[in-house]
């Protein structure tokens, strides 16, 4: 008997509805590769390659456009014999100053074996072993920078690469620096003399809307679900769901791709608008449980307090009368509190994790303030807390207080 068997009944290509596929085509971003080629067009017409600075949410299409258009600029520059073009791509993820982003840089140009350490070197020793690299190999190179955002302030590489010819650093070399950020605000982070070299040419990729989200879904589905097995209203759920959410293509696809495993794995022939629903609510819990491993203990007090307001139907509230909640609870676990600014910072940070929400509030005289609110279901925020939170008494009354309220999975997104 064996104890794997192979299932066909959903998926054609499942690997169409992952990160990792191209597609043939980019749906829904005619604009944007326009403008996008525009700025290229140095590159094929033999001059110095412009600077470019990507940024909007996370699954907009930045990095997906950014990969498509240059494998195309590749093909089409090899008909020019006066335009030697390399691409060298580095996500920066992992990497939180110039000096490392240098450091992967060089070794991503030697060849195996001769990497440097990436520690133990001055900063411009780094940074002159990476003009003797590009020096050596000659003609055009365009750096993708992905998730430039991570090395934060510590920008000094982002302001010399773009100027490295002009400043004599490199000789025949030259270099177009192309930066893709998630982070809206991260050009206001920069020095102003990186932002006038990095941000040479700018494009805003903006949140896709539930059509958009549609026309995507339907492409990818065409390639990857066998005929007649997406169930009536399925795609628009999932576009609708996305939309309503992040504006992201990354997240209607995982939808679609889980709502698809989950009909698979219950003998289903048609992925039917309740496995988008169990989908919908496996991603949601994995996003919490995420977001919980990048926070601190105070963090998750933090949030404890929001979801202990929620309970109470007590949402959205003010910074001020969370912070009188988790001092309630700092005082139940035996931590010591931070203060109101602290815990205002974490609540900034759930915000930027997609946990949380805020609304800014006007008050004229009195100035402006935020209040907050889940951005998650209530059950899958109470359940990850449970798994990180040694304070299970005091769960459980948020719990009891969320039952008597007649609080359960549901949230202002989805009602």
């Amino acid at each position: 008997m064996r104890h794997f068997e192979r299932k066909q009944n959903i998926f054609r290509n499942k690997d169409a509805l992952g990160e990792s596929y191209q597609p043939e085509q980019i749906e829904e971003r005619d604009d944007e590769i326009q403008e996008y080629m525009d700025a290229l067009q140095p590159v094929i017409d033999g001059w110095e390659p412009n600077n470019i600075f990507l940024y909007g949410n996370t699954g907009v299409g930045k990095t997906a456009v950014t990969e498509f258009l240059l494998d195309r600029l590749e093909e089409d520059v090899a008909a020019y014999d006066d335009v030697d073009l390399s691409v060298i791509s580095l996500n920066c993820k992992t990497l939180n100053s110039s000096y490392q982003v240098a450091v992967e840089l060089v070794n991503e140009l030697r060849p195996t074996g001769g990497e440097i350490s990436s520690t133990g070197y001055p900063q411009q020793t780094v940074f002159k072993k990476l003009y003797q690299e590009l020096e050596a190999l000659g003609g055009t190179v365009l750096i993708v920078l992905d998730e430039v955002d991570s090395i934060g302030g510590r920008d000094e590489l982002l302001y010399e690469l773009p100027r490295a010819r002009a400043n004599g650093k490199l000789d025949e070399t030259k270099v177009g620096v192309i930066g893709i950020s998630n982070d809206f605000k991260f050009r206001e982070k920069l020095d102003p003399r990186v932002q006038d070299t990095l941000c040479e040419r700018e494009l805003q990729f903006p949140p896709y809307d539930a059509p958009e989200l549609e026309n995507i879904l339907t492409s990818r589905a065409e390639t990857a679900i066998t005929d007649g097995a997406v169930g009536e209203g399925v795609v628009e759920f999932c576009a609708a769901l996305a939309a309503r959410d992040s504006g992201s293509a990354r997240q209607a696809l995982d939808l679609l791709r889980l709502a698809g495993e989950i009909a698979e794995n219950d003998d289903a022939d048609h992925i039917a608008s309740t496995h988008v629903e169990d989908a919908r609510a496996r991603l949601e819990q994995e996003r919490v449980e995420e977001g919980m491993r990048e926070l601190t203990t105070h963090g998750r007090l933090a949030l404890l307090a929001v979801i202990s307001k929620a309970a109470k139907e007590a949402t959205p509230c003010r910074t001020r009368e969370l912070y009188e909640e988790y001092r309630s609870l700092c005082e139940s676990s035996g931590t010591d509190t931070l203060t109101q600014r602290s815990v205002h910072n974490h609540l900034s940070d759930l915000r930027m994790l997609g946990i949380l929400t805020a609304h800014e509030n006007r008050s004229g005289s009195r100035g402006n303030y935020y209040s907050y609110e889940l951005n998650v279901p209530f059950t899958s925020a109470i359940k990850a807390m449970s798994d990180v939170l040694r304070l299970n008494r005091e769960i459980e009354t948020i719990r009891d207080i969320a039952e008597m309220n007649g609080i359960t999975d549901t949230h202002h997104r989805y009602n």
